[in-house]
């Protein structure tokens, strides 16, 4: 397909760096002339240095004969107007980057008049995410697959947990939910496990399960917890809004702290369910009269990394069941597995994640039958759904007689709406949505899977 990419800041670099993998044609363009150089330079694409809602540049770019045009500046303005002019131009798809929080309820709106495909909002995006790491506390993260009918659940193997020094083997023997573990990350290292894998305390594993029966196998290994109740934040920015405003539809008690009193007072107004405090909420002091102690969950989502990772180890200190931290630094991510902070979320990779999602979906139309497709482990594996929609060789027949590629598992099999975590005497057959998990990259074919 042909990309076309306007805005080459933190998120846009990201979403560079993600589609340059995928072996489109890609073009950026970008005001600044030494970042489209440094990116030509670092990735297969090219460049056109300008406004990207200018139509003298969008002309330059060749945009009418563009499949998806993704505008991810710093403007939201420039962001609408690029994609408004591009889809004038004939851009098949648009996507538009829209963060100020004044356009939320008119997002429908604007897709319908303005021809978008997609609104992405990194700071609710994020905040999703977190809302969900809280509502499911013991899970580090939750993707889902099949029209949510199977899950790609990430945990970690802690003291006592029930499945250390068990091999996958064993363990299914031993419980009555049926999971499979497809990928574990063991001190950086990340293993494809076979069924004589034996599992360690700290392994972070990431397995699939039917979405009915999470709790169920939580239940078994202990992980159901009593609920979350008390939500800190520390950061008061568009994330720590959108969060905010999540939790208190909810259950939940929440305590926002803003260092910047006209932030404060702004978000008082709009959060009367929330406890807004003025007040530096990077400072021990500050934190330990706000009630750190006693709190359920902490949130850091400071603008400066450190900060951010300083008050998560203080958190953990005080043994808060829930320590979550934004991070915007990969440089930084060796380091805060080393000090145990264990939920990072990064805005730049949940945004795009989702931008690369789509454009599976698009390649999927045009002759790619993969899904839906999430990158797991830091980039380092990749979790597709294809569909089994062409006939194959390797169709009906059980799974241990085929010789399935290194590195690369089939997760799940769903036929019909219902779920098969599959085994060695379980099979493919046409028509099937088949889950692979795999370190390989760049598959469009469920057939790539085989060797």
């Amino acid at each position: 397909m042909k990309i076309i990419v306007i805005g080459c800041g933190t998120i846009g670099k990201t979403v560079i760096g993600h589609i340059s993998k995928e072996r489109h044609n890609t073009i950026i363009i970008d005001n600044d002339k030494d970042v489209v150089e440094k990116l030509i330079e670092k990735y297969d694409v090219m460049g056109v240095v300008g406004n990207g809602a200018s139509l003298e540049i969008q002309e330059e770019a060749n945009v009418k004969n563009a499949d998806l045009v993704i505008a991810v500046s710093s403007d939201d303005e420039i962001n609408i107007l690029a994609c408004l002019v591009a889809k004038k131009l004939g851009a098949k798809s648009t996507i538009a980057r829209v963060r100020n929080p004044e356009y939320r309820r008119q997002s429908v709106l604007m897709k319908d008049e303005l021809g978008l495909s997609m609104i992405v909002n990194p700071e609710e995006e994020t905040a999703n995410e977190i809302t969900n790491m809280i509502n499911l506390p013991t899970i580090s993260r939750i993707e889902h697959f099949a029209k949510g009918l199977v899950n790609l659940v990430e945990i970690v193997i802690e003291k006592d947990n029930p499945l250390i020094d068990e091999t996958l083997i064993s363990m299914n023997k031993k419980l009555n939910t049926k999971v499979l573990i497809c990928a574990v990350e063991r001190k950086n290292e990340v293993i494809i496990p076979s069924g004589n894998f034996k599992l360690q305390e700290g392994d972070r594993i990431n397995f699939t399960a039917e979405s009915s029966s999470l709790r169920s196998f939580l239940r078994e290994l202990n992980l159901i917890k009593s609920p979350l109740k008390k939500v800190m934040i520390i950061g008061g920015g568009k994330t720590g809004y959108y969060l905010a405003n999540n939790l208190s539809k909810s259950r939940y008690r929440v305590r926002l702290i803003e260092v910047n009193k006209d932030k404060a007072n702004d978000l008082a107004e709009k959060l009367p369910n929330v406890s807004v405090i003025y007040a530096d909420g990077t400072k021990h002091g500050i934190l330990l009269e706000e009630g750190i102690e006693t709190t359920d969950a902490f949130v850091a989502l400071t603008n400066v990394d450190e900060e951010n990772i300083i008050v998560s180890l203080f958190a953990n200190k005080l043994n808060v069941r829930k320590v979550i931290t934004k991070i915007k630094r990969d440089t930084l991510l060796g380091m805060t597995d080393d000090l145990g902070i264990e939920n990072i979320v990064m805005p730049k990779e949940v945004v795009a994640n989702k931008i690369v999602s789509y454009v599976r979906a698009i390649a999927n139309k045009r002759g790619s039958n993969v899904m839906t497709l999430y990158r797991l482990v830091d980039n380092q594996v990749e979790a597709l759904e294809f569909l089994a929609k062409k006939r194959e060789k390797f169709y009906n027949k059980p799974l241990k007689d085929l010789r399935v590629k290194e590195n690369c598992l089939i997760a799940c099999i769903i036929r019909e709406g219902v779920v098969i975590i599959p085994n060695g005497n379980d099979y493919i057959q046409l028509n099937d949505s088949v889950i692979v998990v795999t370190t390989h990259k760049n598959f469009d074919d469920l057939a790539d899977a085989f060797e």
